[in-house]
């Protein structure tokens, strides 16, 4: 998934010998410019998604407004549970995310989340329309999942919304939609903090972001394609390669 960069870049240093501490001051604004790259892409990508849900608040007659509206508020309603969860826990969370081992086994759980739950919704159908607020709700609620390092964002709510019925590509669109609100809301809340700090926004972070950003928006256009065409157990390649990735870090971990 287009998130799983993240918890790569976590293991590499360690895996490699890098001499990067994971814990500086300068190591959080570089996955934090990062997650702003991937935001920008996914804005860039689905624009018109965008557009028709600023113009749905404008526009009160048509069916189709209304439409745009009832997505719109379910990305808000999907977005909340993040919001209170990592705020709550920002001091565990944050600590957590500098460590190497715990998302390598979190990289293997992920991968049983998405091949067990693509097992359970089996053949969905449902359209983003057919979305209802306690679905939303219930995907809002999985993307707290991904607060721990080594889980997917993406890959835990398009589970969540595979089981509430939908599409793999319409839980792909809603997942993808979800992402800008809450990783701005993470970056607005964490620069200032992260300044204060004594932390410094290097070339080598920015050119990360736009890095980020690129392969971002190319596999969003590569992963809409592929569920648009592949429905019958999707996600089981992204459970294998969480597995794969996931059991060779934690194996080089122990062993060196």
């Amino acid at each position: 998934m287009t998130d799983q960069v993240l918890s790569v870049v976590v293991l590499l240093p360690r895996l490699l010998g890098w001499p990067i501490d994971e814990r500086a001051a300068d190591f959080l604004p570089y996955l934090v410019v990062m997650h702003l790259g991937t935001a920008i892409a996914l804005l860039i990508y689905f624009r018109s998604d965008w557009f028709a849900f600023l113009g749905s608040l404008i526009e009160a007659s048509s069916s189709r407004a209304r439409a745009n509206r009832r997505i719109f508020f379910f990305v808000v309603l999907a977005t909340i549970p993040a919001v209170i969860v990592g705020a709550g826990l920002r001091k565990i969370l944050g600590e957590a995310f500098g460590s190497p081992l715990t998302a390598a086994i979190f990289l293997i759980v992920n991968g049983v989340i998405l091949f067990v739950g693509d097992k359970i919704a089996g053949r969905s159908e449902g359209a983003l329309d057919q979305l209802n607020w306690k679905g939303a709700l219930a995907i809002g609620v999985a993307q707290c999942a991904a607060l721990i390092p080594g889980i997917s964002r993406s890959g835990a709510t398009m589970v969540a919304g595979v089981v509430a019925g939908l599409r793999h590509e319409d839980a792909a669109r809603f997942s993808f939609l979800m992402a800008p609100p809450i990783i701005l809301g993470a970056t607005v809340h964490e620069v200032p903090a992260l300044f204060k700090q004594g932390a410094t926004l290097g070339g080598a972070a920015i050119f990360s972001g736009v890095v980020a950003g690129i392969v971002a928006y190319l596999s969003t256009s590569f992963l809409m394609r592929y569920f648009n065409r592949h429905e019958f157990e999707a996600l089981n390649p992204f459970a294998y390669y969480c597995w794969a990735a996931g059991l060779i870090g934690l194996a080089m971990i122990v062993l060196t």
